[in-house]
């Protein structure tokens, strides 16, 4: 599928504001991608299709988890989660997506996980530090990404995880082993 085809099939699965913030995901993969020395291409192409599934019903996610044996404990944490597999099972499924690395930027943009990829964490920082973001850290995280991929991700998911704590949240298994893979990465060991 061509790249204004599948922007256009994209943007009628949300509504506009979040496609603004797709937009700002986009640029802002390319301009990580870029710094960082990784497909332009590729990382656009997963922040497209990131959020194709954030607008769904619970129900129609929540089928799709079930029935195509997408991991089942996500069922037991917040709903926000669901739509990032949800959303790679779709860009497979229904786009034609045959790029596991893209897949997986899409499957864990939300979470991150253990062993992430250039590529993975390239649009998982896109999603958190996009021009539209505004939250208390964001602007120093986004100075941390001009020079650091891992520490600014780091930075990214200590923020996230004290939101999630101060607001009595459960936090989910692979967003701490994010944290702590890269934190061993970082210290070199």
């Amino acid at each position: 599928m061509k790249r204004d085809q599948l922007i256009e099939r994209v943007k009628a699965e949300m509504p506009e504001r979040r496609w603004l913030h797709t937009e700002g995901v986009m640029a802002a993969a390319v301009v990580l991608a870029e710094r960082f020395g990784e497909d332009a291409e590729r990382a656009e192409l997963a922040a497209i299709l990131h959020d194709v599934a954030k607008y769904w019903p619970v129900d129609r996610m929540e089928l799709i988890i079930s029935e195509q044996h997408l991991p089942g404990d996500l069922l037991a944490y917040d709903k926000e989660l669901w739509h990032a597999p949800v959303g790679a099972w779709v860009a497979q499924h229904e786009f034609g997506v045959t790029d596991n690395e893209v897949l997986d930027a899409i499957r864990y943009h939300t979470s991150g996980r253990s062993g992430m990829s250039k590529l993975e964490k390239i649009v998982w920082l896109a999603d958190y530090i996009e021009p539209g973001r505004d939250f208390p850290g964001v602007d120093r995280i986004r100075e941390l990404s001009a020079k650091n991929l891992e520490e600014s991700m780091l930075a990214a998911f200590d923020n996230t995880i004290a939101f999630l704590i101060a607001k009595g949240k459960r936090i989910y298994p692979l967003t701490i082993d994010a944290r702590n893979d890269l934190i061993q990465h970082i210290k070199g060991g």
